[in-house]
């Protein structure tokens, strides 16, 4: 059965008159189609040509947007206490082992992204399954495991996002907030893009890069054509 729509949607609608667009114009596009009346995310969804099931045809990656993404996130850091100071001096809202792990063990979870220093991985283990659960746990891959924890927690702070294809081989991700403007949220994208199409693996046979569709919070999908798709 089709979704209803509400007039604001339908009304969104209607000024998405082309099957695809060229970047900048759905970028300027999208600005007009925030139907929310709070400052609604930017969404970018991916269809990528590649085989999920396949362990080299995986795309797990991560980019700094220039603007970031509108969304204030809270880190925690796990590291040795010599490590903690440093930490929260770069923006961590929590920083530790021990107590840290305690903490989480016994319910806290108030937090987005935990980033953590590779000697402390096998305390983390205690409580891995409470991490997993809530999409949390500290990989190496998503640039969460590492030496350099104050230029990491910076990072994430101004920007940083992954991006992981699920298991039908798509990648949804926000890129700014209606508030940013064409100009900064093309920025944003175009950063996004090209991340994602350097981050093609070696297994990936034919186009790469099948679709890309923009939308607000709750708001009409805008195609974008891709370079493969224009070439």
């Amino acid at each position: 059965m089709a979704v209803k729509r509400g007039k604001k949607y339908q009304e969104a609608k209607k000024l998405v008159e082309k099957d695809f667009y060229a970047m900048d114009e759905a970028v300027a596009l999208l600005v007009k189609t925030g139907i929310t009346k709070f400052d609604s995310s930017c969404e970018v969804h991916m269809h990528l040509g590649v085989n999920p099931k396949h362990a080299d045809q995986m795309v797990r990656a991560t980019v700094v947007l220039p603007h970031g993404t509108g969304k204030k996130l809270r880190v925690v850091a796990f590291c040795s206490d010599e490590n903690v100071k440093e930490a929260k001096e770069a923006g961590a809202i929590e920083a530790g082992s021990t107590e840290l792990i305690k903490k989480i063990a016994e319910g806290w979870l108030e937090f987005d992204i935990a980033v953590a220093s590779p000697d402390v991985m096998k305390d983390i283990g205690k409580i891995a399954k409470i991490l997993g659960q809530q999409g949390l746990m500290p990989n190496p891959k998503a640039g969460t495991v590492t030496p350099n924890l104050k230029t990491t927690i910076k990072e994430i702070l101004k920007g940083k996002i992954e991006f992981r294809n699920d298991k039908l081989s798509n990648l949804h991700n926000i890129f700014g907030k209606i508030s940013f403007g064409a100009d900064k949220l093309k920025e944003n994208l175009e950063t996004y893009v090209k991340a994602v199409a350097e981050a093609k693996p070696e297994g990936a046979k034919g186009t790469y890069i099948k679709s890309i569709t923009l939308s607000t919070t709750m708001g009409p999908g805008i195609k974008v054509h891709t370079g493969e798709k224009a070439a």
